[in-house]
């Protein structure tokens, strides 16, 4: 009983870290231009950390163009910050992606920010309080039209590096193209960050990007899920086989799926990850498919486009991950650190000795920060690869 007791504290403590969401915003159109990148509606936002909280920024929530996986043009949402100091001309831009907050637009880290329901926010602060602009999207289908496209990692990439030239190109933010880039995230944004990163020089090359930090990194699908299959975190693979579903639906995870799977699913798609995460605890797949999926030809093929550590990212990475994470194992980033120095990438690794899965977003987010703003400063680093 203790130990079940642990694991529902430990998995709605990440979901009180990783953003409950009120109401979204609506934004007005602005521009209508097909690159990606390209702003196409932007209205003032507001963005606080805790309810009412005020903060010395201006925000504006913004719909801009983007890519799917499958290489379609597609809308995403997001938020732009700009801290309110008086500075001119261009600074240093983060564009942030957010971890795991649920399915249903509700959900949408820019629909909590101005209620200060969306907790990362806090982490997002200390970003801001450096003098940093921040750009974090929502991803594919939070907050327009569409179903979520979770754990996909090639739109999760596009919708990050987007977010930052979509930053860049709103006037009002006055940042413009010459703002030096970082790109950080953590657990469902750590694969975001680090698609981010691997599609830099192809994808967005004309970015600034002076590196990533990114942790918790959910490299490798097949081999989460199979971790997490009988755990605290089976809730989590329904969501990410629903998001796989979303991103290509020839999959049709609805033909696998009991009765139970599917009022799951249905839940899971109304609410955000708080309440999916507990209501949806079961013990293994079979509890809710009549067939597992994620061992079939097709399924496999789209976990595995997910992969990390296919190519090298292009900047230099901080690379961080709990020995003892319970959701995403240690083995999982341990490889991904492997997997990139082979492939010549400039990587910073860091071992969390006593890090589970929320603490190693908490007590990185300074050093990940640091490590940031010395390349912001052009301070050179040599990574710990060899």
């Amino acid at each position: 009983m203790h130990l079940r007791t642990t694991a529902l504290t430990a998995l709605a403590a990440l979901a009180a870290a990783f953003g409950l969401a009120g109401p979204a915003s609506a934004g007005q159109p602005a521009r209508d231009a097909g690159a990606p990148g390209d702003v196409v509606s932007s209205a003032p936002t507001s963005f606080h950390p805790l309810p009412g909280q005020p903060t010395n920024t201006r925000a504006w929530h913004i719909t801009y163009r983007s890519t799917t996986a499958k290489g379609t043009p597609n809308v995403v949402s997001g938020t732009v910050i700009v801290p309110r100091d008086g500075r001119k001309g261009p600074r240093p831009l983060i564009t942030y992606a957010v971890g795991t907050v649920g399915l249903g637009d509700a959900c949408a880290p820019s629909a909590g920010f101005p209620y200060g329901t969306t907790l990362e926010a806090n982490l997002i602060q200390q970003l801001t309080l450096r003098g940093w602009a921040v750009a974090v999207t929502d991803y594919e289908g939070l907050g327009t039209p569409g179903e979520h496209t979770y754990a996909v990692g090639r739109a999760e990439g596009h919708a990050v590096l987007d977010a930052a030239r979509a930053a860049q190109r709103l006037p009002e933010a006055g940042l413009g193209k010459d703002s030096p880039v970082g790109i950080m995230g953590y657990s469902q944004g750590g694969q975001a960050s680090s698609w981010a990163a691997e599609l830099h020089e192809a994808y967005a090359p004309e970015l600034d990007l002076r590196g990533t930090a990114t942790g918790g990194v959910p490299a490798d699908l097949l081999k989460t899920a199979d971790f997490n299959n009988g755990g605290i975190g089976a809730g989590l693979v329904l969501m990410a086989a629903t998001g796989q579903n979303a991103a290509f639906p020839e999959l049709d995870l609805d033909r696998y799926l009991n009765d139970k799977g599917r009022g799951y699913v249905d839940f899971m798609k109304k609410h955000c990850v708080a309440i999916d995460a507990v209501a949806g605890l079961f013990r293994k797949i079979s509890d809710v498919t009549v067939k597992n999926p994620l061992y079939e030809a097709d399924w496999q093929r789209a976990l595995r486009s997910s992969e990390l550590g296919t190519r090298a990212p292009d900047r230099p990475v901080y690379l961080y991950h709990g020995v003892i994470d319970e959701l995403i194992p240690y083995a999982v980033g341990k490889k991904l650190r492997a997997d990139w120095c082979a492939k010549g990438a400039n990587v910073q690794w860091k071992a969390l000795p006593l890090g589970e899965h929320v603490l190693g977003v908490i007590t990185e987010s300074i050093p990940a920060a640091d490590w940031l703003a010395a390349r912001f400063a052009g301070r050179p680093t040599g990574g710990n690869c060899g």
